[in-house]
């Protein structure tokens, strides 16, 4: 799996593609849809907080599972409104009904276990905020409440996973998430800002490790 995970906050300003010729980033951003710069630009590495933004990148990273991340991006606004713009006790409220109505839906990806783990996930997310407060104070916790800035100089030295992944997807699974492999919370780390893989050589870089 490529370093990329479900997108977050727009949190920069919209003119940091102003001038994409003169900016040095990260490989995996480059040459695929000004979508996908505009997410590495504005989203990746950035620190998230607001609990729907993590379940948007937890149903955003499931569906993503076997396929490429563009095919997700594209794909980002239909899932806000197919999962009630990633409202967790909406979608945990889901009947089989809402699924078999979601697998009629040619805007999302129409995997019948992917559908179900969504809607499963958002009951054990809503379990999470009932215990913790929130499911940020949870999922913030495993990395001591602050990101990880990492020192990457080259796509082979950014991981698959880490002590920190794995340590949150076997949490997350013991508590009935699916979809949750340590890959997969790996590039959700990397996402949310819990994690700065952003090559050093990178624009974003310095900027992401200044945020909290």
């Amino acid at each position: 799996m490529s370093p990329v995970a479900p997108p977050g906050l727009a949190v920069v300003s919209s003119n940091l593609m102003s001038s994409p010729a003169t900016l040095t980033r990260c490989a995996w951003a480059e040459g695929v849809s000004e979508a996908y710069l505009a997410y590495h630009d504005r989203e990746w590495g950035v620190p998230v907080h607001d609990d729907r933004v993590h379940f948007e990148f937890l149903v955003l990273e499931g569906a993503q599972a076997g396929l490429s991340w563009a095919t997700v991006l594209h794909k980002r606004e239909a899932y806000r409104r197919a999962f009630a713009g990633f409202d967790p006790e909406q979608v945990a409220r889901f009947s089989d009904r809402n699924i078999e109505q979601l697998l009629q839906d040619r805007g999302i990806i129409r995997n019948r276990l992917k559908i179900e783990a969504a809607v499963t996930n958002a009951r054990a997310f809503v379990r999470i905020q009932e215990e913790f407060g929130s499911f940020d104070r949870y999922v913030w916790g495993f990395v001591g409440g602050r990101p990880i800035v990492n020192r990457r100089r080259t796509m082979g030295d950014i991981p698959a996973t880490s002590a920190e992944s794995d340590a949150l997807s076997k949490d997350l699974r013991r508590r009935g998430f699916k979809f949750v492999g340590s890959r997969i919370i790996y590039a959700h780390m990397q996402a949310v800002g819990m994690v700065n893989d952003h090559l050093t050589s990178c624009f974003r870089y310095q900027a992401c490790a200044a945020l909290r």
